[in-house]
C-alpha cells in the first residue's frame, strides 16, 4: 500500500524547492508568508545579513479569526512598514502555499499599498 504524503510535508518540500532560487538582498528583500489555521504572518527578510527587517501578523494586529479581510490588513500593514524603511520592491516567497485565498489577498493588498513584486 502506498502511503500518502501529508499536505504540510508536501508544502515544506515545495518551499525548499523554491528557496533554492529565491533569496532576499538589501536592495530587494524577501517577503515571506506563513499561515496557520488561526493566524497569518509575514516577514521582510534580508538573506545576505540574515536579519528580519520588518514583520506583521494578524496576531500582532489583534485581528480575530484568520480570513481574507485579516490577510488584507496584514498586507497593508507590512506595506506601510516597508515604506518607512524605504523598501519599494521585494521578492515574494509564498512559503509553498498556493497563490489563492489568504495568500493572494495579502499579496494584492501589499501591492495596492505600494510594494512592488
Amino acid at each position: 500500500m502506498i502511503k500518502k504524503e501529508s499536505s504540510n510535508v508536501a508544502r515544506l518540500r515545495r518551499h525548499k524547492r523554491v528557496r533554492k532560487t529565491i533569496s532576499g538582498t538589501q536592495s530587494r528583500p524577501r517577503l515571506n508568508v506563513f499561515r496557520s489555521n488561526k493566524e497569518i504572518y509575514v516577514q521582510v527578510i534580508d538573506d545576505e545579513k540574515q536579519i528580519t527587517l520588518a514583520s506583521s501578523s494578524s496576531k500582532a494586529l489583534k485581528i480575530n479569526g484568520s480570513n481574507i479581510e485579516g490577510a488584507k490588513a496584514v498586507g497593508k500593514d507590512i506595506a506601510e512598514k516597508c515604506k518607512k524603511l524605504k523598501i519599494k520592491t521585494v521578492v515574494f516567497d509564498r512559503g509553498g502555499y498556493l497563490y489563492h485565498g489568504r495568500v493572494e489577498a495579502l499579496a494584492q493588498s501589499a501591492r495596492e499599498n505600494g510594494l512592488e513584486f
